[in-house]
C-alpha cells in the first residue's frame, strides 16, 4: 500500500490548484478552508491523529461518510451545507487523483459519494398588503421618491404576473 502525506497535498491544493491555477475567489477559498478545518478536527477526534500525522489513506470513503453524517447529526448542518462540504472534498480528491495517479482508485471511491437530496422550498412572494406598504414608503413629493415608487410599481406588477 502506498502512503502519501496528507498535509503536503492539502497545502499544494490550496496554493497551487486553487490560488494559482483556478484563481478561485476569496469566498471559495474561505469555504474550502472551513470545510477542511472541520474535517481535520473530526479526524483528530476520531483517528487520534494531528493533521500533520495524517496520511491520505486515512481519509477513505467510509471515513468521509462518517464525517458527512457528523455534519448533519451532531452539527445540525442542512443537506445544502453538507453538500458544499462534500464539494470541497471532491475538488481536493480530483486534484489528488491528478497529482498522485497511484491513488486514483482511492480517490474514485470518494468522488463516487453522492450529494444528499434536499427539499427545495417554494419561492415566496409578497402579498397585496405587503406590496401596498412598500409602495407607500417613497416620498412622492421628490423626484427620487417618484422614481423609487415607479420602480417598485413595475417590479410589483411583474411579480403579480401582470403583462409588461
Amino acid at each position: 500500500m502506498i502512503t502519501t502525506r496528507f498535509p503536503s497535498l492539502l497545502q499544494s491544493f490550496f496554493t497551487d490548484r486553487l490560488l494559482r491555477q483556478r484563481k478561485a475567489s476569496p469566498h471559495t477559498i474561505a469555504g474550502y478552508r472551513d470545510s477542511f478545518r472541520l474535517l481535520l478536527k473530526f479526524a483528530k477526534e476520531q483517528l487520534h491523529k494531528s493533521p500533520s500525522q495524517l496520511w491520505i489513506e486515512d481519509l477513505d470513503a467510509p471515513f468521509i461518510g462518517l464525517f458527512l453524517d457528523h455534519l448533519e447529526s451532531t452539527r445540525k448542518n442542512s443537506a445544502r451545507t453538507r453538500n458544499a462540504r462534500l464539494g470541497a472534498i471532491h475538488s481536493f480528491f480530483r486534484y489528488v487523483a491528478l497529482e498522485e495517479p497511484s491513488l486514483a482508485l482511492h480517490c474514485q471511491r470518494i468522488l463516487a459519494m453522492p450529494n444528499r437530496r434536499h427539499v427545495r422550498r417554494p419561492i415566496e412572494f409578497l402579498n397585496r398588503e405587503e406590496i401596498d406598504a412598500l409602495l407607500a414608503v417613497p416620498n412622492r413629493s421628490t423626484w427620487i421618491g417618484r422614481r423609487d415608487r415607479t420602480l417598485l410599481l413595475v417590479a410589483s406588477r411583474r411579480a403579480c404576473g401582470f403583462p409588461n
